[in-house]
């Protein structure tokens, strides 16, 4: 007998689809349920290829998922606990409603939690998967940990986002994890390398804002639900990498020294360790103590299969993230009230400098403004009515630029009232042939070793020299002019063999271009599609870069314009 033959839509592609409807049903969940299941274990709509066909013939708009995704969902222990959730509600109400106070504590007491724990292992199978995917997890608890205390998050949500959050940091000044560093519209963006791995995220300023109505604050929370847990594994591992102790503590001489400025004023006695924490101005408590790392360390030989190239290589790497880690040892620094202070506290911290900060401003503060040993005061107003005369008033742009360009930069452009240098993103990497702003090649010339003043007086010095060329020629023409209305003969120097050497290199230059142009008339049809299509690319890069040139010298001149009539 003949098979039985399926009806339409049985069969296919129609069969590997399931709409929303129909799985929040096959799961027996509310629609918001359903959302959060699915933001927590990583599972997201699907665009069929054939969508009339697994609509069963109709347009309609309408949302599909795999059905394997589905299925997976079904043996899901959380499942249970959102059905437990709403048992539990309804029972709430109930006592509620009857004013049984007992029956609400009792209920109150025995509320049904769950965990993400396993839902982490299960999406991050090892620590470096997590790390890679630790990104987003970073900016949102970072844009929680901003928020007020009203009603559109819990309140332990945005505590616990701070904590963590304080504990990245913490773990990135001890480790000198910190490479870039950029101040844009959105916010500030930090990239530290971790493992090997570069991590990027994004901090919010602190200002005073308000939540936009049409943004779903319930979606965000529970894609911060997630976000803690992992954050909080990650926190926890990296702490053991540098045998820190971990929750983290202060160390025991930082911790005496806040103690004895905390006996000086009352007002400090209330402030919790967390707010300690969060000051960034001390170091953390070890399980084992720095010289048994550093012994461990010593012990430790290369493999015999690396190859001294390799060896090599790898050394010099190193000992280049070792000076951009020490950029700021040995300084001291002193931030103004006015000026973002855990921004510059955590990134002065990163490279080895030493911070404080008036006492009224935050708990924390190691030394105070009178200090004679302070080398740099970084202020953001155009003056300071006390000045000392052995340290820096220095705007809090160069301390960011130095992080960026891994060099002390001179601090005389950078002075209080002086029109800084453009900040230079430092994840722009510019390719041969892109247009590179005359700063940048100024910042590249002193990573070389060449100083800054010393090019501008030879700019100058060339300038005048040739102003006197321009001069000396326009006289030399002059006379020429002369000579020839008086018609006398002119004498002509002829060295031999240049004209030789001339006429090779330009006949060498027309082959090459001769055999270039044979070359494209060989290839075939789309072999020269895409040569074109590259040649066009190549072109507008020139064109686009050409265009920025022209935009920048005629600023130039505006600038020098307007300077001469200054002066004048």
């Amino acid at each position: 007998m003949g098979g039985i033959q399926k009806k339409k839509y049985e069969r296919g592609s129609a069969t590997n689809y399931i709409t929303r409807n129909r799985a929040r049903k096959k799961l027996m969940l509310s629609l918001p349920d359903f959302r959060r299941l699915c933001i927590l274990k990583g599972i997201y709509p699907h665009e069929p290829k054939h969508k009339k066909k697994v609509n069963k013939g109709s347009t309609a708009p309408r949302t599909f998922y795999l059905l394997k995704d589905i299925r997976f969902l079904l043996h899901e222990p959380i499942v249970s606990k959102f059905r437990e959730y709403k048992i539990f509600v309804r029972k709430l109400r109930r006592a509620y409603g009857k004013t049984e106070w007992s029956a609400v504590e009792r209920l109150k007491e025995n509320k049904p939690a769950y965990k993400l724990d396993h839902i982490v292992k299960e999406r991050y199978p090892t620590f470096i998967d997590a790390l890679r995917d630790i990104d987003d997890a970073l900016c949102m608890c970072f844009l929680f940990s901003t928020f007020a205390r009203t009603g559109k998050c819990h309140v332990q949500t945005i505590q616990l986002c701070r904590r963590l959050t304080v504990e990245w940091m913490n773990y990135v000044i001890a480790s000198r994890a910190l490479r870039k560093v950029f101040l844009s519209i959105k916010g500030i963006y930090y990239q530290a390398e971790v493992m090997g791995q570069l991590i990027t995220w994004l901090v919010p300023y602190q200002f005073s804002h308000d939540h936009p109505t049409d943004v779903d604050y319930r979606v965000m929370a529970t894609f911060t639900e997630l976000y803690t847990t992992l954050l909080g594994f990650v926190n926890f591992r990296l702490y053991q990498s540098l045998n820190l102790v971990y929750p983290p503590k202060l160390d025991s001489k930082a911790e005496s020294e806040l103690k004895e400025v905390e006996e000086e004023d009352y007002a400090m006695n209330s402030e919790s360790h967390t707010e300690k924490l969060s000051a960034l101005s001390s170091s953390l408590a070890r399980v084992v103590s720095s010289s048994e790392e550093e012994e461990a360390k010593l012990d430790q030989f290369p493999d015999e299969e690396e190859d001294m190239e390799k060896m090599e290589a790898r050394e010099k790497e190193q000992k280049q993230l070792e000076t951009q880690k020490k950029i700021f040892e040995g300084l001291k620094f002193f931030i103004n009230r006015e000026v973002p202070r855990e921004s510059l506290a955590f990134v002065i911290r990163c490279f080895g400098g030493q911070v404080s900060w008036d006492k009224s401003v935050c708990i924390g503060s190691t030394y105070d403004v009178t200090d004679e040993t302070i080398t740099h005061q970084i202020v953001d107003r155009p003056n300071v009515d006390k000045q000392y005369m052995n340290r820096y008033y220095i705007q809090p742009q160069w301390v960011y630029d130095c992080v960026n360009t891994k060099m002390r930069l001179p601090v005389e452009d950078y002075f209080l009232g002086v029109t800084l240098p453009p900040h230079l993103s430092p994840f722009v990497e510019e390719k041969e042939g892109d247009y590179v702003p005359p700063e940048k090649l100024k910042i590249m010339a002193l990573q070389r070793g060449e100083k800054p003043a010393q090019q501008e007086e030879e700019e100058d010095e060339n300038e005048e020299e040739e102003d006197d060329e321009e001069e000396a020629e326009e006289k030399n023409l002059k006379k020429m002019e002369e000579q020839r209305s008086q018609g006398k003969s002119l004498q002509v120097k002829v060295t031999p063999g240049k004209v030789k050497a001339e006429n090779r290199a330009r006949l060498e230059q027309e082959e090459k271009a001769e055999e270039k142009r044979l070359a494209i008339m060989m290839m075939k049809k789309k072999e020269k599609y895409l040569y074109d299509k590259i040649m066009f690319g190549k072109k507008r890069q020139v064109r686009e870069a050409n265009k920025l040139a022209a935009k920048r010298k005629a600023h130039d001149d505006a600038e020098k314009a307007k300077k001469k009539k200054a002066r004048k």
